[in-house]
């Protein structure tokens, strides 16, 4: 897995490495625009056939300071380049002021605001080096120019050599405007505008930020490449406990899923899904039928007595058990042999129902317990059952659902992000495991799982990774099953959390368009068979 730096730590890191004498501020300011460079020829290779026009956007930071390289490096290539400075050049940090005077030895720097009262766009590339990851608030003053660039984004292709400009859109780091920690947009004063920017290909370095993948980094950065510019994380990051880490969830691990050759279906756990009465058991065998694709020994499914001739004209390898109320639900509780359970999909939030919850989360030899659905609802309207939560249950929220578990927490993430580092998606999902005491994942395209110790990964169904019909009734209730079924053989709950979801928009790629819930669970053969199990 890929570590997610903050703004912070990999300022951090390039300070370490500057003092150790490992490099120079220059130099790393150097191999940036050159990564950059790099970037745009590997993308756009029609760019690199001969010489074009640049318009490069410098801020008043560092970022500003990548800029005056890149316009450097396509000048000494041949091409024309303008470049404009958004502060004053006197200002400047020591390395952006002593590349800004290279580039003056050979260009002229205008204005922002000249550019911006400019008529067409004037060039084949624009080169966003204004704030990067620095920035921490919006400004007013820069909101008809990130306008422009979401515009030009989202409804024109690159054309290199048009004559009134439909250029590529490259953003130094991340695209001005959008917190480097959290993917949020900084508000502009006039809500009738955007403050932040947006671009085809985002460049970062050393290794991907928080932000890239959070709220609506993704969408604003277009496709983000990462450039190597020499630095090591140590010592940098020697001691920081790996629960102050997030990590980017970006496959799972073969040996998870393999299966011994000499086990029998217990030693593979067994999986109890709790169900919803006549007419409301689909959720719940779909959360059954991904626990048992998925590799969890036996599956059984656990409804009202006039529910089992539904569920058992629809299930097979499924078994099904009668439970009447909370009584009949201790007693299957009780069974040793029973390793994980999934409570919610289909349940309904009446009296049984939450006396049904009740027995899941005290059952006496503590099973895992994984709350979707109807449970989050349940748990959100008692607080006696919130209280009963334990280390070994799993929180499936989404957007909504978090909102009623967790009002405060979703309230703070919901408000504006007047300065920065905003409160981030990772924020709200390790402050709700903390109060919870056990394990959240918090859905969405950039679902985070988080730990109550704070260990914290991000998983993302973003960029080449996008898996947009996972937008459908039922999606959610395979991927609880497919916790579920992991847990029963095994896997710790933030290890169960994280693979299901990475395989859950493998499934979903691997079907592709026209997917509804009930293919999800027929993909992971495929899905497994290409881990090479």
């Amino acid at each position: 897995m890929a570590e997610l730096l903050s703004s912070k730590e990999m300022r951090a890191i390039e300070a370490r490495a500057i003092d150790s004498g490992q490099v120079t501020g220059l130099e790393l300011m150097e191999r940036a625009g050159r990564g950059v460079v790099e970037a745009v020829f590997e993308e756009w290779p029609a760019l690199a056939e001969g010489p074009h026009r640049a318009v490069v956007l410098c801020g008043p930071g560092n970022n500003g300071g990548d800029g005056f390289v890149i316009a450097r490096l396509l000048k000494e290539a041949g091409w024309q380049v303008a470049v404009y400075l958004y502060g004053d050049a006197d200002k400047l940090p020591p390395d952006a002021k002593v590349n800004y005077d290279r580039w003056a030895g050979i260009g002229t720097t205008g204005a922002l605001a000249d550019w911006e009262r400019s008529e067409g766009w004037g060039c084949d590339l624009l080169i966003d080096a204004l704030f990067g990851i620095g920035l921490k608030r919006g400004l007013k003053a820069l909101g008809n120019l990130f306008w422009n660039m979401e515009d030009m984004v989202e409804c024109f292709a690159v054309a290199p050599g048009h004559k009134i400009g439909r250029p590529a859109i490259v953003a130094v780091d991340m695209p001005s405007g959008i917190c480097a920690d959290s993917g949020r947009e900084f508000p502009h004063e006039d809500a009738h505008h955007r403050f932040a920017a947006a671009a085809h290909l985002t460049v970062t370095f050393h290794r991907p930020k928080l932000g890239h993948f959070l709220a609506e980094g993704p969408r604003q950065c277009g496709k983000l490449v990462v450039k190597d510019i020499g630095l090591s994380e140590e010592p940098a990051r020697k001691g920081v406990p790996h629960e102050h880490r997030v990590s980017l969830c970006e496959g799972v691990h073969p040996d998870w899923l393999r299966k011994d050759v000499e086990g029998h279906k217990y030693g593979h756990g067994h999986a109890l899904i709790f169900s919803g009465g006549i007419g409301k058991g689909g959720a719940a065998r779909l959360a059954a039928r991904g626990a048992l694709r998925i590799g969890a020994g036996l599956v059984t499914l656990a409804c009202p007595p006039a529910a089992l001739i539904e569920n058992a004209a629809q299930l097979n390898a499924i078994m099904l058990r009668s439970v009447k109320d909370a009584a009949a639900a201790a007693r299957i509780c009780e069974d040793e042999r029973l390793k994980a359970i999934c409570i919610g999909p289909g349940l309904g939030t009446g009296e049984r129902e939450a006396a049904l919850v009740v027995a899941a989360v005290r059952a006496k030899h503590t099973p895992y317990v994984v709350f979707d659905a109807d449970a989050l609802t349940l748990v959100a309207q008692d607080q006696s059952l919130f209280d009963a939560l334990h280390d070994r249950c799993v929180l499936t929220p989404h957007g909504g659902e978090f909102a009623r578990l967790f009002p405060d927490i979703a309230a703070r993430l919901a408000a504006p992000a007047t300065k920065g580092p905003a409160y981030s998606k990772v924020d709200a999902t390790r402050d709700a495991a903390k109060r919870a005491g056990c394990t959240v994942l918090f859905k969405g395209p950039d679902s985070v799982i988080a730990h109550p110790d704070g260990s914290c990964s991000e998983h993302s169904a973003q960029y080449d990774r996008a898996a947009p019909w996972l937008a459908t009734a039922g999606s959610g209730d395979v991927l609880a099953g497919m916790i579920t079924g992991l847990l029963a053989r095994g896997l710790a709950p933030l290890q169960a959390a994280g693979t299901a979801a990475w395989l859950h928009v493998e499934c979903a790629r691997s079907f592709g368009p026209g997917l509804i819930a009930e293919d999800l669970p027929e993909q992971l053969p495929k899905v497994l068979r290409g881990l090479g199990l």
